[in-house]
């Protein structure tokens, strides 16, 4: 690199000098040249500072002029412009150009397509202009548009249009106006040529909000999912939280060429066309879902993130953590409340605890950064929501929303912090949160060791409860933890126990403040069976020892959804460890009837939602079996899998065909109770596929994906001929190629495929596809649909003995190190988990990052975590 990068730490804090009142953008738009005029209102904080700091990046400088006057006392600097001697109170008017067509690392104005669009978020708006760019810096925008009507007939920015008109030579403008002040992260523009859809809602207070969606030509029959969706967002909201949107327009864009899921800027929220587009034939029920989250995710933020914004970027949980919370109870009072949260917390362990395991463990408010688009993480974002539950859980549905107005009338229209937010939770409930606020700022994954004991002959139940965090990257010493344990009891007729100790009744969640601590529960007429950790009440790993029939008793008893699910998981997971072992050791394979006999009777039951028994029946993935071990042996987890996944589908083969049939549907509808049919469904049809009479299961995949109307039918039976290699698996991907090839989005999901395929010679399929016509290292999302997913979900393959598979991740950061850095900086996680895994796949992989911290002008993104992971 030609200079090491600077770490910033939060305690590092300072109020800036000067702040930005109001600020009017121009822009004469073109995706070769376009000219910013940026004219800010510009008042002294400090009064000590006479030299203003502002970040630039990519800018080419026209002119500076201050109170309408040549300004020639000023400097470049490598990350900004410094103007001396500056007033008290000014006007400053700086003129910059900047060329949206070379911007490959999407943040600014870049060109999408044959579209004009931005990103801002963490700091992208220095390179649209020079400015104060932080997000403590609150101004009102406004915002002028002037550009080819013929190319860019929608000009689009934050707030309501307020003028629009026609110019000489083909050109027009529209005049934009923002009457919230906000953070400059929060601005937003977008030119171009679209097809839109509109509607309207009205809000609790009867005002009128025109709604608008915006899409490429020809895909206007792929967006009332996501109006539908835009819809119930603002309804819940009111309902729920009791938050009414505040401006007179609301638009989403999709674009094709987007870093991450979407973008909240204010009144204009911009998104990867993934969370947009849907329609049967394009789209899977979990597509559908994950438009619904995201577009509730992104609208939520209009209060928490928008109204309120965080003072730093080190607060970033602050409005990601609340809102992914937001968006869980969404989706969860929408849809199956179990599966929601069954499938949040299979991400939180997947991902969020292998982070936690990682040279870039942190905690949800990280202490220090190099590059802040790292810490857009699960961490931050996942582990943040289970804090914000946590809360939740502690107070009652009533409290928190008694904090959360107080929240809102303490910050409403400024920039806070998430000890503002913990501080408005304890004074609107009168609940001390002192030692709760430790989530915040320890790192790493806690873990409880529970012990029991009961006493006959006094009828007494105890409970001891041990807590420790494991030592990570970045913090060696832990403290105890404020964790909510949600438990319950029960008789071995499955009757729920009720916990009292001498005549008083308990709550179900302990509050666990100390390394260790005992429960006693009397009037238990015989020793219970616990049910632990009921809803996964804190994100933690829990040690308890369960003997098989008391974890086949909650499969069948239990009250709560997840903890049946988590029941067969542990089950599970005891018979891999045992099995990995035996694959070490030259052994065979063991999986009792015991086992087989209880998933068989889940999926059996009549009573279960179907989306939980699919749930249950799905074995856990490869990574997810990978975070049982401290050291982790790729081959010995494929192996296991493969033999659990052949079993199941043998031993339960007439089961899983007449449920199979049994659920097939006539008609595609979109709706929770047809798509957990189909889910239970499909979940059979991938099973079945691993049984030994895979010629009558591969004409019957053949059948699903030539008769399906529907791509979560033809996807599942592409998915099941590729990840059992049926017969008919190449035929299948040919002729999904052929129908799709034109449709990214669509082809994403065929590249995936591919990219996890168990198949022998997946890296040099995966490498031949490099140059597929559906293909190219521009878009994030094919990147994401082929490389991330082989280097992230195809660990096998990745992590071959020989190191192939870490040679192929070093050539494609290589080339992306600064094409776009933030895309290559996600795909390095992999291999910077080095310690992991054997010594000699450790060093191969060390070696392969050594050879990336040589790179010329390699990238703050990957600097910071290769540096962290090497210990240098």
């Amino acid at each position: 690199m030609s200079q090491q990068p600077i770490v910033k730490y939060r305690l590092d804090y300072t109020k800036p000098d000067f702040t930005i009142t109001d600020i009017d953008l121009d822009f004469d738009l073109s995706a070769d040249i376009t000219t910013v005029t940026a004219r800010s209102r510009v008042v002294r904080q400090n009064s000590h500072a006479t030299t203003l700091v502002l970040d630039g990046e990519a800018l080419k400088l026209i002119s500076v002029n201050i109170n309408e006057q040549p300004w020639q006392d000023y400097q470049l600097t490598v990350n900004g412009i410094e103007i001396y001697g500056v007033p008290p109170e000014f006007t400053l008017t700086i003129i910059n150009e900047i060329k949206p067509i070379d911007n490959t690392a999407l943040e600014g104005l870049y060109v999408s397509g044959d579209a004009l669009c931005t990103q801002c978020e963490a700091e992208g708006f220095r390179h649209i202009t020079y400015y104060l760019d932080r997000p403590d810096v609150l101004a009102r925008f406004s915002t002028r548009i002037t550009a080819n009507k013929a190319q860019y007939p929608y000009l689009l920015s934050n707030g309501n249009r307020i003028a629009q008109g026609e110019l000489n030579d083909g050109r027009h403008f529209a005049q934009w106006q923002d009457p919230f002040p906000k953070p400059c992260y929060l601005f937003a523009l977008v030119a171009g040529d679209f097809d839109v859809l509109r509607d309207v809602f009205i809000t609790q207070s009867k005002r009128q909000v025109d709604l608008e969606i915006y899409v490429d030509k020809g895909n206007l029959d792929r967006t009332q999912w996501a109006m539908t969706s835009l819809k119930n967002s603002m309804r819940w909201d009111e309902t729920r939280f009791g938050l009414e949107y505040d401006l007179d327009i609301f638009m989403i864009v999709a674009v094709d060429f987007f870093n991450m899921g979407a973008m909240e800027n204010k009144g204009l929220n911009i998104f990867n066309s993934k969370f947009v587009l849907a329609k049967p034939t394009t789209a899977t029920d979990d597509d559908y879902l994950g438009i619904e989250g995201v577009i509730g995710h992104e609208y939520f933020h209009n209060w928490t993130g928008n109204r309120v914004t965080c003072r730093d970027w080190f607060q970033l949980s602050l409005k990601e953590g609340l809102t992914v919370f937001r968006d869980q109870e969404f989706s969860a009072d929408l849809g199956s409340r179990a599966v929601k949260r069954i499938d949040d917390v299979k991400l939180l362990r997947t991902v969020q605890f292998t982070e936690d395991a990682s040279p870039m463990a942190h905690p949800i408010r990280p202490d220090q950064v190099i590059e802040m688009n790292n810490f857009y993480t699960v961490t931050v974002y996942e582990k943040g929501a289970e804090v914000i539950r946590m809360l939740h859980t502690l107070l009652g549905e009533e409290k928190f929303q008694a904090g959360m107005r107080l929240y809102f009338e303490r910050h409403d229209g400024s920039a806070a912090t998430c000890d503002d937010f913990v501080q408005a939770m304890q004074d609107a409930s009168g609940i001390d949160l002192t030692h709760f606020k430790l989530w915040y700022s320890q790192s790493g994954t806690p873990q409880l060791m529970v012990t029991d004991h009961y006493d006959q002959a006094l009828g007494q139940y105890c409970l001891t409860v041990k807590q420790v965090t494991p030592p990570t990257a970045d913090q060696h010493d832990k403290q105890p933890l404020h964790i909510p344990l949600d438990i319950e009891l029960y008789h071995a007729n499955g009757e729920v126990i009720p916990l009292q100790y001498q005549g008083k009744v308990l709550d179900n969640v302990l509050n666990i403040h100390h390394s260790e601590q005992s429960f006693t529960f009397d009037q238990v007429k015989e020793k219970p069976i616990i049910a632990l950790l009921r809803d996964f009440s804190a994100p933690v790993k829990l040690h308890y020892h369960y003997h098989d029939d008391e974890l086949i008793f909650l499969m069948q008893n239990a009250t709560n959804a997840f903890n049946r699910y988590d029941a067969a998981q542990m089950l599970l997971a005891k018979y891999i460890a045992i099995n990995v072992d035996h694959y070490q050791h030259a052994q065979p394979f063991v999986c009792p009837d015991s086992l087989l006999d209880a998933f068989r009777g889940i999926l059996l039951s009549e009573s279960l939602d179907p989306a939980l028994i699919a749930q249950i029946l799905t074995l856990p993935s490869e990574n997810e079996i990978a975070n049982q071990f401290d050291v982790v042996d790729p081959d010995a987890i494929h192996a296991v899998r493969a033999f659990l996944l052949a079993t199941f589908a043998n031993d339960m083969f007439d089961e899983l065909l007449a449920l199979y049939r049994h659920h097939l549907m006539a008609e595609y509808q979109i709706d929770h109770t047809q798509m957990a049919k189909r889910a239970l469904k499909n979940g059979c049809l991938n099973l079945l596929a691993f049984a030994n009479d895979n010629a009558l299961i591969d004409q019957l995949v053949v059948k699903q994906y030539q008769d399906a109307d529907n791509m979560t039918d033809s996807l599942a039976a592409l998915n099941a001929a590729v990840k059992a290699q049926l017969p008919a698996n190449n035929q299948l991907l040919r002729s999904f190629d052929d129908k799709w090839h034109q449709d990214g989005l669509v082809m994403d999901k065929w590249l995936m495929l591919q990219a996890t395929s168990p198949q022998p010679d997946a890296l040099e399929n995966v490498k031949a596809l490099l140059t597929h016509r559906s293909f190219t290292l521009n878009n994030p999302n094919r990147i994401r649909a082929l490389i991330g997913a082989f280097v992230n979900h195809n660990p096998v393959a990745f992590h071959a003995a020989d190191g192939r598979g870490y040679q192929f991740l070093v050539e494609m950061l290589t080339e992306l190190n600064q094409k776009n850095p933030q895309v290559a900086s996600r795909l390095i996680d992999p291999l910077i988990r080095f310690k992991r895994y054997d010594q000699k796949r450790s060093a191969l992989m060390q070696n392969a990052l050594q050879r990336l911290l040589k790179l010329d002008n390699l990238s703050k993104d990957l600097y910071e975590k290769i540096t962290k992971a090497l210990n240098v």
